[in-house]
């Protein structure tokens, strides 16, 4: 479609946006689609290590700045898709992890939500990172989060968060992997967003709160969710129409053991989402 349009408007294609958001795996992706001679070419599982074994290919990272200059693929036909290096887009939490808590943070595979049923007074744990609270005399509602799946979510009391992440963060919470207070200080102390969002219903989300650099979170339910995040300061918040507003029940989880599991049998992946 996007070659289509090229040749219409006698243009290249460029493949723009913020570090990390995926580009060149998109490029990758739509090479091997428009290319099955050298995706049957390639034996083995691909792996962070070697995904860009494909001659051809875009090197990808999770690290920022991988891709350092404009990358020329020709497509036939005269037209060129271009990969450009990512924009650094300010407040984005991946600009203050390490190469480390960057591959935690950074999906390097599907990302499979998982769903928690809050009541005002708790809160979901992302990892040391956020902190997403129902509060004041809202009802129950569903947050279902799509984060990396190597990051740790944890549902506690609302009263005992603060006391509960400065024991665990590094060890049951993660990221940040470095435990105790100092690695949080150097990310940065929480500051508070309040948000009211009207539920649309049990059948679908109403809303997505996006976390810059981390995720987002689908709120699903009834009446109004007065939400209330934590974030390092000057991290973005934002509120959106949902991204994926029919997730929330594939993706419902419960609480046991130090981790989260899903209920249903198996994600979309075929495999149990643990948080």
């Amino acid at each position: 479609k996007a070659k289509s349009l090229a040749e219409e408007l006698d243009c290249d294609i460029y493949i723009v946006g913020a570090a990390n958001a995926g580009k060149s795996t998109l490029v990758n992706y739509l090479l091997d689609e428009n290319n099955p001679d050298k995706k049957a070419a390639f034996v083995g599982k691909r792996r962070a290590g070697n995904a860009n074994k494909y001659k051809g290919s875009v090197t990808t990272s999770p690290l920022p700045g991988t891709t350092l200059k404009f990358i020329k693929i020709e497509l036939g036909g005269g037209r060129c898709v271009y990969d450009t290096p990512g924009l650094l887009i300010p407040g984005s939490l991946t600009e203050r992890l390490t190469p480390e808590e960057l591959k935690v943070v950074v999906p390097k595979k599907q990302v499979e939500p998982i769903t928690f049923r809050v009541p005002s007074g708790k809160c979901v744990l992302v990892g040391g990172l956020a902190k997403i609270e129902l509060i004041g005399d809202s009802k129950p509602f569903l947050f279902t989060f799509f984060v990396a799946n190597e990051i740790k979510l944890h549902p506690t009391d609302s009263s005992k968060a603060d006391d509960f992440t400065a024991t665990h963060v590094g060890k049951m919470l993660k990221p940040p992997l470095e435990h105790g207070v100092e690695r949080m200080k150097e990310i940065g102390e929480f500051e508070y967003h309040e948000i009211d969002i009207q539920g649309d219903g049990w059948k679908q989300a109403a809303a997505d709160i996006t976390l810059r650099g981390l995720g987002w979170v689908a709120v699903t339910g009834a009446g109004t969710a007065k939400v209330r995040i934590g974030i390092p300061k000057g991290i973005g918040v934002s509120v959106r129409p949902p991204l994926m507003p029919f997730d929330v029940w594939e993706a419902t989880a419960k609480y046991t053991g130090g981790r989260a599991v899903r209920k249903s049998s198996k994600s979309r992946s075929g495999k149990r989402r643990k948080g």
